[in-house]
């Protein structure tokens, strides 16, 4: 077999795994664009490799893409309020009719934003674990091996990461108490009323707000109270509405141009995520409800 053959069939074994290789970055990164560039890093280094020497392709792939994935997760913990990759999914946002939450499941489940919030509060070893075992069934033992742990520590680490993701994923807030908060926050915001706004804000809580120059992350509720205070001053109407089924708000200028889009994620009466997107290019790419 020629050189060239064989590169031939390396790629196509590749292109094989490609898709499957995207998921699984995507599900850890939760960004598009960082799940793009590290499948194209692994595609590099499978390029550098002798294929002749790996048994196993798809496993010696998924190790590849779940050691480099590894590193952005810990690269962003040294710089939590900076911008990185692209952030929110796809969005989709409907008018708040007002019908309760259990209508929206299949949709907010579709989409998967409220696993992605969720995932966002792991340690990367744990976020690495629970997607690659739960999501991708990669056996402890794989997972051990780009982690540096044992099978056994390693299925502590996914055992952890499963216990938060369940405790966070549990509805404990009806729609009606939901609005309420959400309700309390905005009128807190608008009112300039920074102590209100501490009472409906969790202590950790996650502001993610989408910008022309990435996605901007901000953590803890005196830095988003002081947040929320400002961009009130910018709002002139909104609108009430489900954003990927998470309930939130549409904002305009005076001018009826969009401001943003809001969703809050409510747990126990405290808001303990806030996504805005605020770019313009964004805004204007979405099918928005007229201004009320």
């Amino acid at each position: 077999m020629t050189d060239n053959s064989r590169t031939d069939l390396v790629a196509e074994a590749f292109e094989a795994q490609r898709d499957r290789l995207r998921a699984v970055a995507y599900r850890v990164l939760g960004s598009h664009a960082d799940a793009e560039d590290v499948v194209q890093e692994a595609w590099m280094r499978l390029a550098r490799q002798d294929a002749t020497t790996i048994d196993n392709l798809a496993g010696w792939l998924t190790t590849v893409v779940g050691r480099i994935s590894l590193d952005v997760l810990r690269s962003r913990q040294t710089r939590p309020e900076a911008a990185y990759g692209d952030g929110l999914p796809g969005l989709l946002v409907t008018v708040d009719d007002g019908a309760e939450p259990e209508e929206h499941v299949a949709l907010a489940d579709a989409v998967g934003l409220a696993l992605l919030v969720v995932l966002d509060s792991l340690g990367p070893s744990e976020r690495l674990a629970f997607v690659l075992h739960d999501l991708f069934a990669v056996p402890f033992a794989e997972i051990g091996q780009i982690l540096g742990k044992s099978a056994d520590a390693t299925k502590m680490i996914a055992s952890r990461a499963r216990k938060k993701v369940q405790a966070t994923e549990r509805p404990t807030v009806v729609a009606r108490e939901q609005r309420e908060v959400i309700q309390a926050f905005r009128a807190a915001a608008q009112g300039g009323d920074f102590e209100a706004l501490l009472r409906v804000l969790d202590p950790d809580v996650k502001l993610t707000v989408d910008i022309p120059d990435g996605v901007v992350v901000t953590l803890g509720a005196t830095a988003v109270a002081a947040g929320a205070r400002m961009v009130s001053s910018q709002v002139a109407r909104h609108q009430a509405v489900l954003v990927n089924g998470l309930p939130g708000y549409v904002s305009w200028r005076e001018d009826g141009t969009p401001l943003s889009i809001i969703s809050f994620t409510v747990t126990d009466d405290r808001i303990t995520a806030i996504a805005i997107v605020a770019d313009p290019a964004k805004l204007e790419s979405l099918r928005l409800p007229n201004p009320a």
